[in-house]
């Protein structure tokens, strides 16, 4: 019987709704808190540097999660 998405395009599929499940969150807690201070909501230049390189060391972390596997 043949599948109706294979395995590469699940993949891709569930990984987009947890991204954008996950960006959602952030948004809404960074709203949240801006409400609670009484002010717009902004992110310096920096803090979206920090963002960045957090999202990146994320990033990298995920493709070597198998790597250790393939070592041994």
């Amino acid at each position: 019987m043949k599948e109706i998405f294979p395995w590469r395009t699940r993949t891709l599929l569930i990984g987009a709704a947890i991204g954008a499940l996950t960006g959602l969150g952030a948004a809404y807690l960074l709203n949240q808190r801006a409400e609670k201070r009484g002010e717009a909501l902004t992110i310096s230049s920096g803090e979206g540097v920090k963002l960045g390189l957090l999202v990146l060391g994320l990033l990298r972390q995920i493709v070597l999660l198998g790597e250790e596997k393939t070592r041994k």
